[in-house]
Protein backbone atom coordinates (compact mmCIF):
# COMPACT_ATOMS: atom_id res chain seq x y z
CA UNK A 1 0.00 0.00 0.00
CA UNK A 2 0.76 3.60 -0.88
CA UNK A 3 1.55 6.50 1.46
CA UNK A 4 -2.09 7.22 3.37
CA UNK A 5 -3.27 11.05 4.49
CA UNK A 6 -6.89 10.78 6.60
CA UNK A 7 -8.39 14.00 5.63
CA UNK A 8 -10.15 14.44 9.08
CA UNK A 9 -6.88 14.13 11.05
CA UNK A 10 -3.90 15.95 8.90
CA UNK A 11 -2.44 18.72 10.07
CA UNK A 12 -2.89 22.20 8.56
CA UNK A 13 -0.25 25.27 7.96
CA UNK A 14 -1.29 29.29 8.22
CA UNK A 15 0.75 31.37 6.61
CA UNK A 16 0.82 34.61 8.61
CA UNK A 17 1.63 36.57 5.38
CA UNK A 18 -1.45 36.02 3.80
CA UNK A 19 -4.29 38.68 4.43
CA UNK A 20 -6.11 37.94 7.92
CA UNK A 21 -9.66 37.34 5.90
CA UNK A 22 -7.68 34.43 3.97
CA UNK A 23 -5.57 32.80 6.70
CA UNK A 24 -6.61 29.65 6.65
CA UNK A 25 -4.78 26.52 7.30
CA UNK A 26 -4.18 24.02 4.59
CA UNK A 27 -2.33 21.34 3.91
CA UNK A 28 -1.12 20.03 0.16
CA UNK A 29 -1.20 16.43 -0.05
CA UNK A 30 -0.44 15.34 -3.78
CA UNK A 31 3.66 15.98 -2.79
CA UNK A 32 2.79 14.20 0.51
CA UNK A 33 1.52 10.95 -1.63
CA UNK A 34 3.58 11.07 -4.36
CA UNK A 35 0.71 12.34 -7.08
CA UNK A 36 1.87 14.20 -10.05
CA UNK A 37 -1.63 14.28 -11.89
CA UNK A 38 -4.12 14.75 -9.29
CA UNK A 39 -3.97 17.27 -6.43
CA UNK A 40 -5.52 17.78 -3.10
CA UNK A 41 -5.50 20.28 0.14
CA UNK A 42 -7.20 20.35 2.86
CA UNK A 43 -8.39 23.70 5.06
CA UNK A 44 -9.55 24.36 7.46
CA UNK A 45 -10.73 28.16 7.41
CA UNK A 46 -11.94 30.00 10.99
CA UNK A 47 -15.42 31.97 11.30
CA UNK A 48 -15.03 34.96 8.63
CA UNK A 49 -12.43 33.27 6.37
CA UNK A 50 -12.18 31.93 2.83
CA UNK A 51 -9.77 30.14 1.17
CA UNK A 52 -8.52 32.31 -1.94
CA UNK A 53 -10.58 35.25 -3.89
CA UNK A 54 -13.81 34.40 -6.25
CA UNK A 55 -11.55 33.08 -9.36
CA UNK A 56 -12.26 30.45 -12.32
CA UNK A 57 -9.64 28.19 -13.87
CA UNK A 58 -8.78 28.48 -17.81
CA UNK A 59 -6.70 24.67 -17.45
CA UNK A 60 -7.72 23.37 -14.24
CA UNK A 61 -10.81 21.45 -13.04
CA UNK A 62 -11.56 21.41 -9.59
CA UNK A 63 -13.77 19.55 -6.69
CA UNK A 64 -14.55 20.55 -3.17
CA UNK A 65 -15.93 18.25 -0.72
CA UNK A 66 -17.24 19.35 2.42
CA UNK A 67 -15.66 17.28 5.42
CA UNK A 68 -16.60 19.62 8.44
CA UNK A 69 -19.31 22.81 9.08
CA UNK A 70 -21.51 24.66 7.05
CA UNK A 71 -19.20 26.83 4.28
CA UNK A 72 -21.00 28.98 1.97
CA UNK A 73 -20.23 28.57 -1.85
CA UNK A 74 -20.55 31.22 -4.36
CA UNK A 75 -20.86 30.63 -7.78
CA UNK A 76 -22.14 31.84 -10.82
CA UNK A 77 -25.83 31.18 -9.89
CA UNK A 78 -25.29 33.02 -6.03
CA UNK A 79 -24.60 32.01 -3.06
CA UNK A 80 -25.64 28.30 -1.15
CA UNK A 81 -24.72 27.01 2.34
CA UNK A 82 -23.13 23.72 1.95
CA UNK A 83 -23.48 20.60 4.41
CA UNK A 84 -20.98 18.04 5.04
CA UNK A 85 -20.52 15.24 2.79
CA UNK A 86 -21.52 17.87 -0.20
CA UNK A 87 -19.14 17.48 -3.32
CA UNK A 88 -19.31 20.43 -6.02
CA UNK A 89 -17.32 20.04 -9.17
CA UNK A 90 -16.04 23.20 -10.68
CA UNK A 91 -15.36 22.80 -14.42
CA UNK A 92 -12.45 24.78 -16.48
CA UNK A 93 -14.12 28.53 -17.63
CA UNK A 94 -16.36 31.13 -16.53
CA UNK A 95 -19.38 28.40 -15.25
CA UNK A 96 -16.58 26.99 -12.39
CA UNK A 97 -16.13 30.21 -10.83
CA UNK A 98 -15.97 30.11 -6.78
CA UNK A 99 -15.41 30.99 -3.52
CA UNK A 100 -15.78 29.39 -0.35
CA UNK A 101 -15.76 30.74 2.62
CA UNK A 102 -17.02 30.26 6.74
CA UNK A 103 -19.75 32.38 7.58
CA UNK A 104 -20.63 30.24 10.30
CA UNK A 105 -19.27 30.33 14.38
CA UNK A 106 -17.74 27.85 13.92
CA UNK A 107 -14.68 25.98 12.14
CA UNK A 108 -15.13 24.39 8.52
CA UNK A 109 -12.94 21.79 7.22
CA UNK A 110 -12.64 21.14 3.69
CA UNK A 111 -10.82 19.51 0.42
CA UNK A 112 -10.26 20.98 -2.72
CA UNK A 113 -9.49 18.39 -5.47
CA UNK A 114 -8.09 19.37 -9.13
CA UNK A 115 -6.13 18.32 -12.00
CA UNK A 116 -2.40 19.13 -11.84
CA UNK A 117 -1.55 20.65 -15.17
CA UNK A 118 2.31 22.13 -16.22
CA UNK A 119 0.64 25.43 -17.07
CA UNK A 120 -2.45 26.91 -14.85
CA UNK A 121 -4.01 30.17 -16.03
CA UNK A 122 -6.45 31.34 -13.20
CA UNK A 123 -8.70 34.63 -13.48
CA UNK A 124 -10.33 36.67 -10.14
CA UNK A 125 -13.10 38.28 -11.98
CA UNK A 126 -14.06 40.78 -9.15
CA UNK A 127 -10.14 42.46 -9.54
CA UNK A 128 -9.94 42.13 -13.06
CA UNK A 129 -6.57 39.93 -12.93
CA UNK A 130 -5.13 36.86 -13.91
CA UNK A 131 -2.44 34.33 -12.07
CA UNK A 132 -0.60 32.74 -15.28
CA UNK A 133 2.03 29.92 -13.41
CA UNK A 134 4.72 29.50 -14.34
CA UNK A 135 5.93 32.42 -13.79
CA UNK A 136 3.52 32.58 -10.81
CA UNK A 137 2.52 36.53 -11.73
CA UNK A 138 -0.62 38.27 -11.46
CA UNK A 139 -1.65 40.70 -14.22
CA UNK A 140 -4.54 43.20 -14.62
CA UNK A 141 -6.36 42.42 -17.76
CA UNK A 142 -6.62 46.16 -18.63
CA UNK A 143 -2.43 46.07 -18.88
CA UNK A 144 -3.36 44.20 -21.83
CA UNK A 145 -1.05 44.93 -24.74
CA UNK A 146 -1.27 44.20 -28.14
CA UNK A 147 0.32 40.78 -29.80
CA UNK A 148 3.19 42.21 -31.96
CA UNK A 149 4.07 45.31 -29.03
CA UNK A 150 7.66 44.99 -28.91
CA UNK A 151 8.41 42.54 -31.41
CA UNK A 152 9.23 45.03 -34.34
Amino acid sequence: MGDVVNLYEVATERDPADPPEFRGGMARLGPRLGAKALGATVYDLDPGHSICPYHYENVEEEWLLVLDGTPVLRDPEGEHELAVGDLVHFPVGRDGAHKVTNRSDAPVRVAMFSTVPPVSICVYPDSDKVLVNPPGKVFRLADAVDYFAGEV
